[in-house]
Protein backbone atom coordinates (compact mmCIF):
# COMPACT_ATOMS: atom_id res chain seq x y z
CA UNK A 1 0.00 0.00 0.00
CA UNK A 2 2.98 2.45 1.22
CA UNK A 3 4.69 1.42 -2.63
CA UNK A 4 1.53 2.72 -4.55
CA UNK A 5 1.54 5.54 -2.49
CA UNK A 6 4.88 6.70 -3.42
CA UNK A 7 4.59 5.73 -7.14
CA UNK A 8 1.28 7.95 -7.30
CA UNK A 9 2.96 10.67 -5.33
CA UNK A 10 6.44 10.15 -7.91
CA UNK A 11 4.00 10.18 -10.80
CA UNK A 12 2.27 13.27 -9.96
CA UNK A 13 5.32 15.28 -9.14
CA UNK A 14 6.41 14.32 -12.82
CA UNK A 15 3.38 14.97 -14.60
CA UNK A 16 2.80 18.87 -12.17
CA UNK A 17 5.52 20.34 -14.78
CA UNK A 18 4.02 19.59 -18.06
CA UNK A 19 0.65 20.89 -16.91
CA UNK A 20 2.33 24.28 -16.23
CA UNK A 21 4.02 24.15 -19.45
CA UNK A 22 0.58 23.10 -21.17
CA UNK A 23 -1.15 26.14 -19.47
CA UNK A 24 1.66 28.52 -20.18
CA UNK A 25 1.55 27.50 -23.62
CA UNK A 26 -2.73 28.09 -23.69
CA UNK A 27 -1.99 31.48 -22.27
CA UNK A 28 0.35 31.96 -25.05
CA UNK A 29 -1.98 30.67 -27.38
CA UNK A 30 -4.70 33.17 -26.16
CA UNK A 31 -2.76 36.39 -25.78
CA UNK A 32 -1.91 35.64 -29.31
CA UNK A 33 -5.73 34.92 -30.23
CA UNK A 34 -6.43 38.42 -28.09
CA UNK A 35 -3.78 40.49 -30.66
CA UNK A 36 -4.82 38.88 -33.45
CA UNK A 37 -8.67 39.83 -32.81
CA UNK A 38 -8.26 43.40 -31.65
CA UNK A 39 -5.49 43.87 -34.47
CA UNK A 40 -8.31 42.54 -37.12
CA UNK A 41 -11.11 45.01 -35.30
CA UNK A 42 -8.82 47.94 -35.28
CA UNK A 43 -7.51 47.42 -39.27
CA UNK A 44 -10.80 49.64 -40.21
CA UNK A 45 -9.94 52.75 -37.23
CA UNK A 46 -11.23 55.66 -39.46
CA UNK A 47 -8.00 57.18 -38.02
CA UNK A 48 -5.87 54.76 -40.04
CA UNK A 49 -7.60 53.34 -42.97
CA UNK A 50 -6.80 56.08 -45.27
CA UNK A 51 -3.19 55.35 -44.65
CA UNK A 52 -3.35 51.42 -44.38
CA UNK A 53 -5.21 51.52 -47.93
CA UNK A 54 -1.75 53.71 -49.20
CA UNK A 55 0.58 51.81 -47.67
CA UNK A 56 -1.18 48.46 -49.21
CA UNK A 57 -0.94 50.18 -52.78
CA UNK A 58 2.81 50.93 -51.89
CA UNK A 59 4.98 48.79 -54.03
CA UNK A 60 8.16 49.90 -52.17
CA UNK A 61 6.70 49.11 -48.62
CA UNK A 62 5.37 45.80 -49.78
CA UNK A 63 8.50 44.54 -50.69
CA UNK A 64 10.31 45.52 -47.38
CA UNK A 65 7.38 44.20 -45.67
CA UNK A 66 7.70 40.71 -47.44
CA UNK A 67 11.18 40.49 -46.76
CA UNK A 68 11.00 41.07 -43.27
CA UNK A 69 8.19 38.26 -43.41
CA UNK A 70 11.04 35.72 -45.26
CA UNK A 71 13.09 35.98 -42.09
CA UNK A 72 10.58 34.67 -40.02
CA UNK A 73 9.51 30.65 -39.53
CA UNK A 74 6.10 28.98 -38.43
CA UNK A 75 8.19 25.99 -38.05
CA UNK A 76 9.15 24.21 -34.57
CA UNK A 77 12.41 25.08 -34.79
CA UNK A 78 12.67 28.73 -33.87
CA UNK A 79 15.63 31.20 -34.33
CA UNK A 80 16.38 34.04 -32.32
CA UNK A 81 14.66 36.45 -34.68
CA UNK A 82 11.64 34.13 -34.60
CA UNK A 83 11.67 33.90 -30.95
CA UNK A 84 11.88 37.76 -30.24
CA UNK A 85 8.89 38.24 -32.44
CA UNK A 86 7.17 35.69 -31.07
CA UNK A 87 7.87 36.97 -27.14
CA UNK A 88 6.84 40.44 -28.63
CA UNK A 89 3.62 39.31 -30.37
CA UNK A 90 2.64 37.14 -27.13
CA UNK A 91 3.43 40.19 -24.72
CA UNK A 92 1.17 42.49 -26.65
CA UNK A 93 -1.05 39.95 -26.42
CA UNK A 94 -0.89 39.63 -22.80
CA UNK A 95 -1.41 43.63 -21.90
CA UNK A 96 -4.10 44.08 -24.78
CA UNK A 97 -6.07 41.40 -22.31
CA UNK A 98 -5.29 43.23 -19.48
CA UNK A 99 -6.44 46.50 -20.77
CA UNK A 100 -9.05 45.49 -21.79
CA UNK A 101 -10.51 42.50 -19.56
Amino acid sequence: MARRFYILIVMAMLLMPSRSFAFAAQEDAENMAVLMAVMNYKIDDEEHIRNLDALREDARFNRRLQRMLDKLTNSRTKNSTNKKVLDILEKAGKDLKRVLD
